[in-house]
């Protein structure tokens, strides 16, 4: 199953009263991680996670191509794209964030890369590449390729996929603004990546997020209130689709510096959720992360119609400093940020980008934040943000890597099907819906490491029992490595590792 959010975040602040505050966290000591490997292996993870016909350039050996006829029961292209986590259904929400993610991971740390940098201008592409086909009939977008219900009925390789490939849409008659303002986004933030290496490209996909933005703010609505038997429980919107809009006109405003979109930020924001306090960022609920790319016009740019957004992101990154009037995070009694426990890492990881990219900023504009009165230092945020990345890294009580692949212990039983069950060229012949449960079930080791793959995590009281039936902690997901890989270029730069 993919990773599902079941829980409001009423559970999440349950949570913290049952946990306690975080002002007290023990530290154990200084990590030793080699940040550079692990950003070679968090790019790696989305070769593993590739939809359609893989290049010559694929370096996942044990992956096939898959999925080649997706959208020809509708006469689409829509071949390509990730599969999100460990199923074989293409859900569009969150593939568009992933692919967002994976892009403003560039933006702002690609500098830093090095040799990785154009394995991630890759990763990129295969996300845009099927945005671009996603969106190829103006007013629509293809938001899911595949029948969730029957596709958890089987346990299969995506080469071997024989579930129905069912097309599901937004249009102006299904609206989904969500979904497709994401969408906008990722075009856009993609479009910023190729900006100077292939400005043909980049002109293209900014052209199509505009065209895109243009039918999500018109034809309003979440689109899981229509398509809900498709979408949900896996990926509904929770959070509404408020927050996707805003953050699709951050995105265009930062590809375009147009004025449109500045005007659109400055007459809707406050309707769009700008100053709410949720402090969840992640699939579904993108206030946060708009309140931080937001702030960097004003910060960095000196647009000063933009000023509230860096009181807006002050109160999230003030949320998460322990020991401040503000803080409002739970930790784990091993340090780690938790939020929900269903695929817990993902907060982790976007929170950890959020911070390093918010002291970023601070930095250019030579300035702090206050947080209740008490000054936190860009370099304190970067601390922060570090000792969560070592947590998922090794630096915790049980001693394990959340990243398969990743040290001397990390998780061996993946809720991923690809992984779970013997590579075709191990196992040429077709292995069954029903007969593949046998790989679901089995005790033994994932035959294939799907080298960078990170796990949901360990429980609220630091545990991970590395059972593959246990989606909500051992499933790998795109959007949980997407925010790390530009975590992991800034700590590999700042350690001289790169």
């Amino acid at each position: 199953m993919a990773a599902i959010l079941r829980c409001c975040l009423l559970l999440a602040a349950l949570a913290g009263l049952l946990l306690g505050n975080a002002a007290a966290l023990p530290h154990h000591g200084p990590a030793k991680h080699d940040y550079r490997d692990a950003l070679t292996k968090s790019i790696l993870f989305f070769e593993g996670q590739r939809s359609g016909r893989l290049p010559p350039s694929q370096r996942v050996s044990w992956r096939r191509s898959s999925g080649l006829s997706d959208g020809s029961s509708v006469k689409v292209d829509l071949t390509g794209g990730y599969y999100d986590a460990g199923d074989n259904v293409k859900f569009g929400f969150p593939l568009a964030f992933s692919s967002t993610m994976l892009a403003w991971s560039v933006l702002e740390f690609g500098g830093m890369m090095k040799g990785e940098l154009q394995h991630a201008r890759d990763a990129v592409r295969w996300g845009a590449d099927y945005l671009l086909k996603a969106t190829a009939h103006p007013d629509t977008v293809y938001v899911q390729v595949g029948d969730a219900g029957k596709d958890h009925a089987c346990w299969e390789r995506p080469e071997d996929m024989d579930t129905p490939r069912t097309v599901y849409k937004v249009d102006p008659s299904t609206p989904g603004s969500d979904v497709a303002a994401e969408t906008a986004a990722a075009l856009a933030a993609a479009s910023l990546v190729f900006r100077k290496s292939d400005p043909a490209y980049s002109s293209r996909l900014v052209a199509r997020a505009k065209r895109v933005f243009e039918f999500a703010d018109k034809h309003r609505g979440v689109y899981s209130a229509k398509l809900s038997s498709y979408v949900c429980p896996y990926y509904c919107s929770y959070s509404g689709y408020q927050d996707e809009l805003l953050w699709g006109a951050a995105w265009l405003h930062r590809a375009t510096k147009s004025p449109v979109y500045l005007s659109y930020i400055k007459v809707n924001g406050q309707l769009l959720g700008a100053d709410e306090q949720d402090n969840t960022f992640g699939w579904d609920n993108k206030h946060a992360g708009a309140r931080i790319l937001l702030s960097k016009s004003f910060l960095v740019q000196k647009v000063g119609a933009l000023q509230e957004y860096k009181a807006h992101a002050d109160g999230f990154i003030c949320s998460m400093v322990p020991g401040t009037p503000t803080d409002q995070t739970t930790y784990t009694r091993g340090g780690l940020l938790f939020k929900l426990s269903d695929s817990n890492m993902q907060y982790v990881t976007s929170s950890s980008f959020l911070l390093l990219t918010y002291a970023k900023y601070l930095v250019s504009a030579k300035k702090t934040v206050s947080c209740g009165g008490v000054a936190v230092t860009p370099q304190r945020l970067r601390a922060i943000a570090r000792r969560q990345v070592d947590y998922l890294l090794g630096s915790n009580p049980m001693g394990m890597s959340y990243m398969v692949g990743y040290g001397a212990k990390y998780p061996k039983k993946l809720h991923h099907r690809a992984s779970s069950l013997p590579s075709v060229a191990a196992h040429p012949g077709k292995i069954g819906c029903s007969q593949g449960f046998t790989g679901l079930y089995s005790g033994a080791a994932n035959p294939n490491v799907h080298v960078g793959a990170v796990v949901g995590g360990p429980n609220q009281n630091d545990q991970f029992p590395d059972q593959r039936s246990d989606y909500e902690h051992s499933e790998p997901a795109t959007y949980i490595n997407a925010p790390l890989v530009g975590a992991l270029a800034y700590l590999a730069h700042s350690s001289g590792q790169l």
